[in-house]
């Protein structure tokens, strides 16, 4: 038990300190998501007003704020308080006899770089992908998804606008995509991070972008608007569940862009009855319905 705790405490810790230098510029600017992710977000949010899709939304979108609060709280407070556990069950897995290795399908460790960050890049992927269509398809995952559905006008802080127990969800299977690497991450892996956060925030930003005849490749704001769209086709629980690449929704089907005038209604059925305040979609989701 003494060797969970230590585990628990250091990662907690250890985590912290790394935050911290971050702030303080004192890790590599190449491994600093704090000042990248503000980086990229003042880059984007620029664009967003230089060149906005939706004219009569304000530069301070509504939410813009909470949204804001958001990226700060998943990417970093949350990663904080959620870091000992992490680790503890590394220990765990370790005294189990479960390694990197037990599900490893390839070992792409003697590949080029550009390949590694490639197969790395796809990978992840398709596996947040995956864990996309499953907050969807299942009520209970959806009641926490919600909160990222909530989202009225789109902006690029909206990215990272969910509800911290997908982090839960997202990151057993992210570290199993990890394994089937045979457990390897490549050194410069960070390139493949920033460009997901950069990608991710183009995707709910308010400008328009198709990338031409690579939209069947990448995803885009045009086709993530219908994503978040209220009315969805009949039939379907969600469309567009692309990540950074569209093209597992052209491959099986979930793809979905009726038109590109950007007028399309956001959220979902019975969104008002979502608390409107952080601490209130902080819990939400574990409150029993009410019965009428």
């Amino acid at each position: 038990m003494e060797a969970y705790l230590d585990a628990f405490l250091n990662a907690i810790s250890g985590t912290f300190n790394w935050t911290i230098k971050s702030i303080m510029f004192n890790v590599p600017w190449y491994l600093n998501y704090f000042w990248g992710l503000i980086f990229i977000s003042l880059i984007v949010w620029f664009l967003e007003i230089v060149f906005p899709w939706r004219k009569e939304q304000g530069v301070f979108r509504k939410d813009f704020w909470l949204d804001g609060f958001y990226m700060f709280f998943n990417f970093f407070l949350f990663a904080i308080a959620i870091s000992g556990i992490y680790k503890m069950l590394n220990v765990l897995f370790t005294d189990l006899g479960i390694t990197a290795n037990s599900l490893a399908l390839i070992n792409i460790s003697q590949w080029p770089m550009w390949g590694q960050l490639l197969l790395f890049f796809v990978i992840l992927d398709f596996v947040q992908w995956f864990t996309h269509i499953l907050l969807h398809k299942y009520a209970f995952l959806w009641n926490f998804h919600k909160v990222h559905h909530s989202v009225k006008e789109m902006g690029f802080a909206a990215h990272l606008r969910y509800h911290w127990m997908e982090n839960i969800f997202y990151k057993p299977l992210k570290t199993f995509g990890v394994m089937i690497l045979g457990g390897f991450e490549p050194e410069q892996a960070y390139i493949v991070h920033f460009a997901a956060i950069a990608i991710g925030h183009f995707n709910h930003s308010n400008i328009k972008i198709t990338w031409g005849p690579l939209k069947y490749l990448f995803n885009n704001p045009v086709m993530h608007l219908y994503h978040h769209a209220y009315e969805l086709p009949e039939g379907t629980y969600g469309v567009n569940f692309g990540i950074s690449l569209s093209v597992w929704d052209y491959i099986f089907k979930t793809n979905y862009i009726p038109e590109d005038s950007g007028d399309v209604k956001l959220g979902y059925p019975g969104d008002e009855n979502l608390p409107k305040d952080f601490f209130g979609q902080l819990v939400h989701g574990f409150k029993p319905k009410k019965k009428k």
